[in-house]
């Protein structure tokens, strides 16, 4: 599916290639009070960075956001990462403007509400753990543990990055069997990403959470953005929420690594820089 990339005019909001897409944009633009802007975070909102750890919002993402937020029903970022670094690493709690925001982490499993300041959660899964223990001997035994690295989503999840590995490409493909077996024996699922895998709890993932949350808010439009194969079932999601009646509109942050979203997308806008100026681009245009 082709998409129409940003516009020259930094300020005008980017013209959907599809049908469905401009119906979806109409619908935001014509009922705000009624729409469910969801977003992915890094990529989208923050620079993939070597390290994620290091990895933060755009500079002008806050503001965008709370220009926004007040004018729609509510702004979901959507993350695996767990939703208190999402937050801090997003810089989100405590900004005027933002009380409309929650962030849902670990693909839904938690939720952090603006309103309250507080995360909700379920118990972690065990297998988490048992996997991150053998984690080190199976990257030993691969040969692919020098340039990866672990990291440990607060007891939920675990990814291994290969970005900082001498071939990314090679230590990533040689790591997929080996971890796809690692989280079967201990009842999870593997995540592929941009130069990471991650293991996690099956059940949720990013299109069941933002079809939650949609039906709970009552949406009648929805807009998502991603840049990443774990936001395909968001993508998924709005794509059924388009057959039941609820406009949608989907948007790409451009990545020459990904390019399924790419095919998908409505629209597709230069990674977080073009996302904050559609986002700064919609609240001009909502009353």
């Amino acid at each position: 599916m082709a998409s129409h990339t940003d516009s020259t005019d930094p300020n005008a909001t980017p013209t959907p290639a599809t049908q469905a897409g401009r119906e979806g944009l109409d619908a935001l633009l014509s009922r705000p009070g009624k729409a469910l802007i969801g977003l992915d975070f890094d990529g989208t909102l923050a620079p993939i960075v070597a390290d994620p750890e290091q990895a933060r919002a755009h500079p002008d993402a806050v503001a965008a956001l709370a220009a926004l937020a007040p004018k729609v029903a509510a702004v979901a970022v959507v993350t695996g990462r767990p939703a208190g670094v999402a937050v801090r690493h997003g810089g989100f709690a405590g900004v005027p403007g933002l009380e409309h925001l929650v962030v849902l982490g670990h693909y839904g499993a938690e939720r952090w509400d603006a309103v309250t300041g507080t995360v909700s959660a379920p118990a972690p899964h065990p297998g988490v753990a048992t996997a991150r223990a053998e984690l080190p001997g199976l990257l030993d035994r691969v040969g692919a543990w020098q340039g990866t690295w672990i990291e440990e989503k607060g007891g939920r999840a675990v990814a291994v990055h290969t970005r900082r590995a001498a071939d990314p490409q090679a230590a990533f493909e040689a790591l997929r069997e080996p971890l796809a077996g690692l989280a079967a024996r201990h009842g999870l699922v593997v995540e592929p990403g941009r130069m990471v895998l991650e293991l996690r709890p099956p059940g949720m993932d990013k299109g069941v959470a933002l079809m939650e949350y949609a039906r709970e808010i009552g949406a009648e439009s929805v807009l998502y953005a991603g840049d990443d194969l774990g936001d395909l079932p968001a993508y998924t999601a709005v794509d059924k929420l388009r057959t039941t009646g609820t406009p949608g509109l989907l948007v790409c942050s451009g990545s020459d690594e990904v390019v399924e979203l790419r095919r998908r997308a409505d629209v597709v806008v230069d990674g977080p820089t073009g996302v904050v100026r559609l986002l700064r681009a919609l609240a001009g245009r909502m009353p």
